[in-house]
This record gives structure tokens, sequence and C-alpha cells, in this order.
């Protein structure tokens, strides 16, 4: 149901550094990455306490960026956009500071805008909505169209430029009841204000926020007696003669249930934790309210209800007669029974709509993830509660409590008095899937748990599968990172993983396939490293990627000749006529075109020279193990059938072949044993062959063997170029598929053998080998001295400072300055350990 998949823990540091008194935060992007603080003193001065913030990417935990936030009180809030990228802290002094990525970089980084209350602690925190909302139909798994699966909401941002387009900031509450909002301007000033929430300001213990579908935001706010009522306010925030403006309005209130129950009305004194289900829904809400010992959680719906009207107004009006007035009301959905005093609550991310008949979908479909919110206790138990109803659907015990029994009883609690505190989680975060979960616990380790999609149930391979199908989709349609999702893929499910997602990408509508093209290559190569039966196709997915990008660079450097031209593009015009075109001959080919379309300057084409060569290379290695293709699969066997790559393929020595034309220096360069050989001819010749086995997809043909023979000698007429084909990996995704959890610690990074070693040694290098700038396609040397970058998903490793000077190699490199081709996010490594 719930297991632990790694813990990272700090250095043992002495007792004395430890503060228990502190709170701890932690947030969960939608990249994947995590922030959270720690609460230990500096060993020097017992009272000086550096507010730490520590970002981590899931995939290299013990690769921790800490950051000496400068915040000078205790950080209450930590709020990721919904981008993933920056970063928001707030403190108990007022301030409220951005963070984002230096160089793009996620073990770097900085401050970029800040703004405060002075000395008003802030509660609550949040990014204004941008409008964005996606709705999860989870009765709709088994349509074939994405569109029906996954629909976008209407749904206004909290604040609007000309034009519509959404207006970024964050709202903030404090303490004394003042509500801040900083909007960021275009040109990057900040433009601040603050209003109180009601005209009587009274003390705000804890607060959330949500935002309506109109536009509007909501706040909940409590004093923190459970004898006070918990208030609601409607917050609109406008720009007005270029100044902030904040209205805010009066909700309906309510008083929680175990303050009006004789028999509680005394046993809960404070509220503990108010939190909206979710942030885009301000009408149910979930509240907590503990003793020093016990808890209890209660879930509240605003629901609109007719208001009896007297009879005498009944009979003078028809009007109102025929209509009755409404009011709004809150009322109680469900509440727990007496549990053990609750640490942490975490709600889920995932948007599937929360009402009553897409529970019963859910439940009949098996769907659990996004279903369940978690509640950590005191005892150390992680329990994961229906969002709705509030019964149990599964228990986790963390180490100390393992004795513990479902029912949280006396012994618990006893133990803790006599024992000192009890490990537990002072803060707890689910992932954007629901399928992990993150705690920190009062010693500051950092605890990753799977959350099993079925949820303890058991559930056939076919419905796990489709579940599992239906969330990697859904990463690939919002461009959320799926790391979360690898979690639970077993080496065995790959292959029909793979196969799904692919027939499922297929009956989508053409537009739609080109925009997920390179995000679906990327989900397929790393679901293929899982397994060590298909860590081939993962290279095959990697180098497709490199391919794509490459051919629509070159293809962007064509000019049209006329500026009178017709509809087609240059680069259109050589797909059509290569492939009507089917001569194996490269050079009668060529005439077809249109050659002063292809007519460019020397120097961007022989800046370009590194990714010719590679394709140059790679066309000959294709061609060179064409033989070798046997009982295992070697990398290039998923090209062998794809007529769509081998056309492209040839696309581009078509291209190279006339720029070689006018600039020798670009073409790729081969080692022949003889002097007189012409290799692109004789390359594309075999190349052509090949294509016409596979041109068309629904009937592919074996290669006939006078071409396999042809490939036999190659070897033995061309040098064959050292491929490097897997980045060496060395994220955790592929050491944690057993069962056991990993002991991590953190700034010591960890090796152990993968469990797929022997497949890997075929395709990866050896350790004094050279080493690749995989993005340049450049040698840097065996241990090069260069600073370089690797990518979080696939490691792909690439020089951090540009080596070149021209401006068409500038434009290559920038493409690839926020992301990876996989779309993983880069990460500064050491200088020789690339």
């Amino acid at each position: 149901m719930m297991e632990v998949a790694y813990v990272c823990e700090w250095e043992k540091r002495p007792k004395s550094n430890h503060c228990p008194s502190i709170p701890l935060v932690c947030a969960w992007s939608c990249r994947n990455l995590i922030a959270f603080t720690t609460d230990f003193r500096n060993e020097e001065d017992d009272k000086d306490l550096s507010h730490m913030i520590h970002i981590i990417d899931t995939e290299h935990p013990w690769d921790v960026y800490s950051i000496n936030s400068g915040h000078s009180e205790v950080i209450s809030c930590l709020e990721w956009d919904q981008s993933g990228s920056r970063l928001l802290s707030a403190d108990g002094d007022g301030q409220i500071k951005c963070w984002g990525m230096s160089e793009h970089l996620v073990n770097s980084w900085e401050s970029r805008q800040g703004s405060s209350v002075d000395g008003d602690p802030i509660v609550a925190l949040s990014w204004l909505h941008n409008g964005v909302k996606l709705a999860l139909h989870v009765e709709k798994s088994g349509s074939t169209n994405f569109g029906e699966k996954f629909s976008r909401v209407k749904f206004s941002p909290s604040l609007t430029l000309f034009g519509g387009k959404p207006m970024e900031g964050w709202l903030a509450v404090t303490v004394s009841g003042l509500v801040t909002v900083s909007l960021l301007k275009p040109n990057g000033a900040l433009l601040t204000a603050s209003e109180s929430l009601c005209r009587l300001r009274g003390r705000v213990a804890l607060a959330d926020i949500a935002f309506t579908g109109g536009g509007n935001i909501v706040v909940a706010a409590t004093d923190g007696s459970s004898s006070s009522p918990v208030q609601f306010y409607k917050v609109c925030v406008s720009v007005v003669n270029e100044k902030c403006r904040i209205d805010t309005e009066l909700l309906p209130s309510l008083f929680m249930r175990c303050t009006t129950d004789p028999v509680r009305r005394d046993k809960y004194p404070a509220v503990t934790h108010l939190k909206f289900l979710t942030r885009e829904n301000s009408e149910q809400v979930l509240l907590c309210a503990s003793s020093q010992t016990a808890s209890i959680v209660e879930c509240w719906s605003l629901r609109k209800e007719g208001l009896p009207v007297n009879n005498i107004f009944q009979h003078r009006s028809p009007v109102v007669g025929e209509k009755q007035p409404m009011i709004l009301k809150w009322r109680i959905l469900s509440a727990t029974n007496d549990l053990e005093r609750v640490s942490a609550v975490a709600l889920p991310k995932l948007p599937i709509s929360i009402s009553n008949t897409d529970l019963k979908v859910a439940s009949d479909t098996k769907f659990f993830p996004g279903l369940g919110l978690a509640l950590a206790f005191h005892d150390g138990s992680v329990q994961i509660l229906h969002r709705l109803s509030l019964h149990t659907m599964g228990v986790f015990y963390g180490g100390s409590s393992s004795g513990s029994s479902q029912r949280t009883d006396e012994p618990p609690i006893k133990r803790q008095r006599g024992g000192g505190a009890t490990i537990h989680f002072k803060t707890l975060q689910f992932s954007w899937t629901s399928l992990a979960l993150v705690g920190v616990d009062n010693h500051g380790k950092l605890h990753m748990i799977r959350v099993s999609p079925s949820m303890g149930q058991m559930l056939d391979m076919n419905t796990l599968l489709r579940h599992l199908l239906f969330l990697l989709e859904y990463c690939m349609v919002t461009g959320y990172d799926w790391w979360d999702v690898l979690l639970h893929v077993q080496p065995g499910m790959v292959h029909s993983l793979v196969e799904k997602l692919h027939e499922e990408y297929m009956r989508q509508n053409q537009a739609l396939q080109q925009v997920l093209s390179t995000r679906i290559l990327a989900v397929k190569a790393s679901l293929c490293k899982l397994s060590s039966a298909t860590a081939a196709r993962a290279c095959d997915f990697h180098a497709k990627l490199l391919l794509i990008a490459i051919c629509s660079t070159l293809k962007s450097l064509l000019r049209p000749h006329t500026l009178n031209t017709p509809d087609k593009s240059p680069g259109d015009r050589l797909t059509e006529i290569c492939a009507k075109n089917t001569d194996t001959d490269i050079d009668k080919v060529m005439i077809n075109l249109k050659t002063e379309e292809f007519v460019l300057d020397g120097p961007p084409l022989q800046s370009l020279q590194q990714l010719i060569q590679w394709v140059g290379d790679f066309v000959l290695y294709l061609l060179a193990n064409l033989p070798n293709q046997g009982s295992i699969v070697r990398p290039g066997f998923g090209f062998l059938r794809d007529g769509a790559s081998l056309a492209m393929l040839r696309e581009m020595m078509v291209m190279v072949r006339i720029w070689g034309l006018l600039k020798p220096g670009c073409l790729p360069i081969y080692t022949a044993t003889s002097d007189n050989q012409d290799s692109m001819s004789l390359l594309f010749r075999l190349l052509t062959k090949l294509w016409l086995c596979s041109r068309d997809e629904s009937h592919p043909q074996d290669p006939d063997e006078g071409l396999v023979d042809e490939c036999c000698l190659l070897p033995s007429q061309l040098l064959l170029p050292a491929m490097d084909w897997l980045p060496a990996n060395d994220g955790i995704i592929t050491k944690i598929q057993s069962k056991h959890s990993l002991r991590l610690q953190f700034t010591k990074s960890y090796t152990l053998p993968t469990v797929n070693s022997t497949s890997q040694d075929i395709f990866s290098r050896s350790p004094g080998s050279q080493r690749t700038d995989s993005l340049r396609c450049l040698h840097m040397g065996v241990s090069p001295t260069e600073e370089s970058k690797a990518c979080t998903r696939c490691g792909c490793v690439t020089m951090l400072r540009s080596p070149n000077k021209s401006n068409a190699m500038k434009q290559w490199e920038q493409r690839w300055i926020k992301n990876c081709l996989c779309g993983g996010l880069w990460r500064r490594i050491p200088a020789t350990v690339s």
C-alpha cells in the first residue's frame, strides 16, 4: 500500500543543534523538485538560527542545494509556481522572497524579488492563479481521444493584463488579519498593496487561500481556537491607475462540529490545520482540531439552500412564491472518530472533480490516485483517508511505531511520553500525480514514500497498467514531470506500457501528435531504462530526439529563393521530392532540387559541422550494424523499421551533399580504406535501399540479402565511429525497483551497481574512454576540465559555457538552455566527474 523508497538524512550532528519547536515546511513542484526547511541551530551561537531552504531533485536527492535564505525569522510558507520553476518563501517577520534558478540549473538558485509587511508574520501564501485548469475524467480513461480524458476547464485568472494575459504575482495573509498582494509587472517592477480582511481585524492563527472560476480569491481564516468561528472572505484584486487595489467581502462562516457536540465540547481546544480540499475549489474545506494528545478531522461543504418564507408573503406576491430565495450555508460532510494527534496534512493535487458521482466512477474503475488525503500522526504513522467521506483507505507505520495498532489507542501515546518524542512527520506533501508522498520528520530526515495506485486492493495487471498509462498521458499533456509514475513501474511492465502508449498516441489527431512528438519519445526512453531487456531501445529513443532536433535546425536554415514563393517551405519541398524520388544515386536526387534555396554563407555551415558529422556517423553506424541485429537487440534496431526516421536521414544527406559543393569543410569526415571512394554516395545508396524496405509502415519488409552483404563489407571500407549511446545515468530510479528502501545521505553521492548493469555494459562507455558533450556532439577528453551540466533525467552531459562564437551554433545551444532534449532540467556537475 505504502512503502518507503528512500530516506535521505544529514550527516550526524550534535544533539544540541536540534531545535524541535520550529515548524518545518515543504513544497513539491510539478517538475519534481522538492523544497524544504530544517530546524538546526548554528554551532557557534545557540541563539542564532540560520533559516535554510534546501532544494532537491527527486532523482538525485543527495545533490541538495542549500540556500541561506536571509530570512530573519522562521520560514512559515514555501510555494512553487504553476510552472514549477520559481519558489516563494515567507517568514515570521513578514518577509516574502521569490527564488529562481540561476543559469537554469536546479542546483543553483538566487533571490529575484521580494516584498514585506514588516513585523507581521505570514500564515498563508499563494501565487495568483494563471487561469489554466485541467480536469481529469477518470470515467473516460478508456476513450481514445486525449481531449476527452483531459479537458480544459473555463477558469478566469486572478488578474489579467491587456489582452487577457494573466498577471503574475502573489498573495499572502498575515497574523494580524492583513491580506497583502504583490504583482509582477511585465517590466519587472513590483506593485504591492495591503488591506485588512475585514473592518474588525482580529488575530489569524491559520489561513488558507483558494480561487474561484470567476477570478476571485477566497481566504479562510481562524484565530486558532476551536470555539471561535472559521471565517471566509472574498478578495478581489484589480489595478486602477497603475496602483493595486484590494476589495474584501465577508462570506458565510462556520463553527466546528466538535465544539457544538456536548461530549467533545472542551476536548479539542485548538484548530491545528485548515485547508481547502483543492486550490480551485473554495466550497470544500478540511479542518482539524486537536488537544495535547488527540485530534479530530472534519470536512465541510458550502451548499445553496432555500430560505423558507412566511406564508403571509407567499400570498401577497406570487413572484416570491414561484422562486424561493437561496442562501449559502456551510454543511458538514463527514468527520472522523477521535484520532491520535495529527502532526501534518497533505492534500492530493490531481485535478479529479470531487462530486459524489465522480467518486462513484473512481471506485467502480478502481482508480484511487488523488482520492485520498494523507494525515501524519505524532506516533509516527501516516493514514490515507478518503477526501470526502474520511474513511481510512490505507495506513503506513513509520520505523518507530511498527508495533502500534491500527486504531490509535493509548499505548503509542504512553510510549511517546516515556521515551521522548517519537519520530513523526512534521510536514507532508503529495506529488502531482499523487503516487508518492514526501515527509520530513522531526530529525530532519527526508522520506520518499511510494503510494500504490491500487491503495492496497488487489488489482489485475491490466487495470494497474491502464492507471499508470492514464497518469503518463496526463503528464504528457500537461508537461509535468513523470518521475513519480516511474516509481511504480516494474521491469516486466515496461514493454506493454511502451506499446500501449504508442497505440494511444497514434490515435490522436495530427496536430496533437506533432505537439507531443518529442515528449512521447522522452517518456518511452525513461520507461525503457527501467528494464535491462529494453535498455537498447532507450538508446534509440534518445538518438531519435537528437535526430529530430538536428533535422529541424538544418531545415530552418533553408530560405526560399524568391519572396513570392508557393505555400510550401524549402524544407517541405525537400521532404516531398525525397519521398517521391526513390533513386539510390544521391546526385540524381539532387538534380531535382532548386539549389539556390540551399545557398548559405560559409560560416554557419562550417560551425554546424559537428552536428552534420553526428548524422554522418549515425548513418554509418546504423548500416554497419544491420547484419548484427539478431537475437540481442542492439542500439539502432528501432530505426531499421522506422521509415520516417530513415527518410529524415536521407533528406539530411541530400542537403549536406549540396552544402558540400559550396563549402567542402562542412561535409562529414569518413576514414576510408581507398582514396577514390565516394563515401557519401555509398552510404546514401544503402540507406535508400533500407528505407525502401520500411517505407510502407503497414507492411515493412526485411532487408534483402544483397543489402545485408553490402552492409557486412562496410567495416572493411570505412572506419566505424564509436557512438556514445547511453549517457552515464547516476539517478536513483533504476536502483529502487526492488522493495527495499535505500538509505542516503545529503551531499554524499550514492553509487551502486545498477540493476541492469549487464545490458548497459554493451552500450555505455568504459571508465577510461572519451567523455562526450551530447548536445554539441563534441569530444571533451577523458577527464574534462570544463565545467559541465547534466540532465536530471537522462544524464546527458554538455558544457556549461559555450565554446562557439558563431550565431548558428549559439542558436542551437539557446534551444537547450532551459531543458535537455528529453525535457529534463539541468544540474551543474563538477569538472572531472562528467
